[in-house]
């Protein structure tokens, strides 16, 4: 092992066990906030910390079995300290090329949970529909990897799924397995309207952001401009006696979020909250994106809306993923939540990316 690559991985194994230190400190046992980003950056590293103390068991086998090849006069034993000396050699050279995976940059944001917005687009109220149908498949995903979800904000649509519905994915590494959602989403199938069986074709947006709320990302109160009014839609006679919604305009950026589906005023002036720091943060990390990417144009996308992304084809039972040119032919398993194989086709691009322009 190289030793640029040696004093990485000692600091790393230093970073996590000064993390154990910190969170057994009673500053941060008193501080939840501090005690679950701790919490998550110590996860993040299990994987880097744990292959680099197995690496370091089997480099010591293999010092001890050097010495006894070298020492020993019996030629039984030496043959055996051989043998052991090939078998840890191997084993080293295989958990160094797993550590050199593991040490590629990641992005900052990997770690955060992540708010999800899906809106019904073109397509009407199919387009609506499928919007439903996104929800229902990434919840499905979420709660595959173990993950927790929170509906933010809803707009139902007369006829089923939803026009706008955002939601937050808590865990580790929620944003990581999501972000690469970002973008336009086509669905062609035959509409349940549709008496003549013809194949019509819809799209539903997605737009995933990095929920920020616990990161220690602020943004300054005297940019926002905040109001509260009457909720509008569905929503029974509270709706109409008390000014519960809440909107938040982020000034220098012009960003704006309105959130009327909480339980009380504080309640959506919260979810409001998180949701302007969430965007506006999407807003300062896609224009550093475009800054790096002046030079060179990442096939996985910068997650702008308008990008389309992927086809489902229920016909065909396929779906494609345009950015990798990845098509499956297994769409009713891909539709219940089993994402995983194009999420780790992603994830291997991505990584390959970084390898390719020498970091992120």
């Amino acid at each position: 092992m190289e030793n640029t690559m040696k004093q990485r991985l000692d600091s790393i194994l230093s970073r996590d066990a000064e993390l154990g230190e910190l969170m057994m400190s009673p500053e941060v046992l008193g501080d939840h906030r501090l005690m679950a980003k701790y919490g998550k950056e110590q996860a993040s590293l299990i994987g880097t910390v744990e292959a680099y103390r197995e690496y370091l068991d089997a480099e010591n086998f293999y010092n001890q079995a050097v010495e006894v090849a070298q020492t020993e006069t019996e030629a039984e034993l030496v043959e055996l300290a051989e043998m052991e000396m090939e078998e840890y050699k191997e084993k080293m050279d295989t958990l160094v090329e797993s550590l050199r995976l593991l040490l590629i940059p990641r992005n900052p944001a990997d770690n955060y949970d992540a708010i999800i917005e899906i809106r019904g687009a073109a397509g009407g109220d199919e387009g609506n529909i499928f919007a439903g149908d996104l929800y229902r498949m990434y919840t499905r995903y979420a709660e595959s990897l173990g993950y927790k979800y929170e509906v933010i904000e809803a707009s139902e649509a007369e006829s089923g799924g939803y026009a706008l519905i955002s939601f937050v994915v808590k865990g580790q590494e929620p944003y990581r397995h999501f972000k690469f959602e970002s973008g336009a989403h086509r669905v062609q199938r035959v509409p349940k309207t549709e008496t003549q069986g013809r194949i019509h074709t819809s799209t539903a947006t997605v737009l995933v952001m990095a929920d920020v709320e616990d990161e220690g990302f602020e943004i300054d109160v005297n940019d926002l401009e905040i109001d509260t009014m009457r909720s509008s839609g569905a929503g029974g006679q509270h709706v109409n006696k008390t000014d519960s919604a809440v909107r938040i305009v982020h000034k220098p950026t012009g960003i704006s979020v309105k959130c009327q589906d909480g339980r009380s005023q504080h309640d959506n002036r919260d979810k409001a909250m998180r949701l302007i720091s969430a965007r506006v943060f999407e807003h300062h990390q896609q224009k550093l994106e475009e800054e790096k990417n002046v030079n060179r144009q990442s096939k996985i996308g910068k997650g702008d809306r308008s990008e389309k992304i992927r086809t489902y084809n229920y016909p065909q039972n396929r779906v494609t993923d345009h950015r990798i040119g990845l098509t499956l032919q297994k769409l009713d398993i891909i539709m219940e939540g089993k994402l995983d194989e194009i999420v780790d086709a992603l994830l291997a691009e991505e990584q390959r990316e970084i390898l390719e322009n020498g970091g992120l």
